[in-house]
């Protein structure tokens, strides 16, 4: 396996926001698009990219909060976007490219969490095909424009979550096993790693770079819609002086996004405002990534599969 997941003393730290990142920098001219960019982390991310300059199209299911979240401030444009419906990403990706013909910055914000067994209308587990297949399937639509900016970045979000489960490549949907939530949750989040990987690897000689970001533990998000009381409770007691702000949970996206540091990185995994360091226990080292999340054969292999899952519409 080779790897670039090795710290490279950024400055910046567990606890710094994504105020304090962005400061000093002019995004004008810039065009970032963002998947939920209207609530928690994400409204945050918007909210700093656009006072600095940037124009921003915001991915939204809910198309009403969105207005509402977003009314004040300029130049941001609200697209409905559902990652779990293959038409709906087509739809969103014609709107965005008929406006705008470079993106910049793309980051693959939405997701879900620990959700009861579902399926998709092709019969995909939802949470993988929400948080990974929904962000594959729209970046490529997007690699032309992404190239055309000829200094792109994408930034998808996985977790430390991904500790949970590594992709079971011959049983993603969960029709041979248990299904389990938090497996599921942790399967995505690997995924969303191992895209990372191959992203980077890919379109790198084109001027795309591409990183995997771990925010931190926020609990104020819509993400913990579906745990239930007591697994909220528990979620709390365990994230005791593990917890981040909201500003402090959009800062690696926007290092990811913005950062000079990274010129001529990619490929990697982020938290805290930098480079993960590989960990074979992340439970004790959130910050860390376990290996077969950023195992580029996995990656590869993980790719072409996304793309024969894409056939079945």
């Amino acid at each position: 396996m080779k790897t670039a997941q090795a710290p490279i003393n950024s400055g910046f730290s567990f606890h710094s926001t994504a105020e304090e990142i962005a400061a000093g920098q002019d995004l004008r001219g810039k065009v970032v698009v963002i998947t939920g960019g209207h609530s928690g982390i994400g409204l945050e991310t918007t909210r700093v990219l656009v006072s600095k300059g940037a124009t921003l199209v915001v991915g939204a299911r809910d198309t009403e909060k969105a207005h509402a979240n977003l009314k004040n401030l300029k130049n941001v444009e609200t697209i409905a976007l559902d990652l779990s419906l293959f038409s709906s990403i087509d739809k969103f990706a014609q709107q965005v490219l008929s406006k705008h013909k470079k993106i910049d910055i793309l980051i693959n914000n939405a997701g879900v969490m620990a959700l009861p067994e579902t399926r998709d209308s092709r019969g995909y587990e939802m949470q993988f095909a929400t948080n990974h297949l929904g962000h594959f399937q729209l970046t490529n639509r997007f690699a032309y424009a992404l190239k055309a900016a000829e200094q792109a970045r994408v930034i998808t979000l996985s977790s430390a979550g991904h500790r949970f489960s590594p992709v079971h490549l011959e049983d993603i949907n969960y029709t041979q096993r248990p299904y389990d939530k938090w497996q599921a949750y942790g399967q995505s989040k690997t995924a969303n790693s191992l895209f990372a990987v191959e992203l980077d690897r890919r379109l790198k000689e084109q001027g795309v770079r591409s990183f995997a970001v771990h925010p931190g533990r926020i609990l104020e998000t819509d993400l913990k819609r579906h745990v239930d009381a007591e697994e909220f409770k528990g979620m709390m007691n365990a994230s005791a002086n593990g917890m981040k702000t909201i500003p402090q949970g959009a800062a690696t996206t926007v290092w990811a996004a913005t950062s000079a540091q990274l010129n001529n990185m990619g490929g990697v995994y982020l938290a805290d405002c930098e480079v993960s360091p590989l960990t074979d226990d992340v439970a004790a080292n959130p910050a860390g990534v376990l290996r077969y999340a950023v195992d580029d054969e996995t990656a590869k292999t993980l790719w072409d599969l996304s793309e024969d899952m894409l056939k079945r519409r």
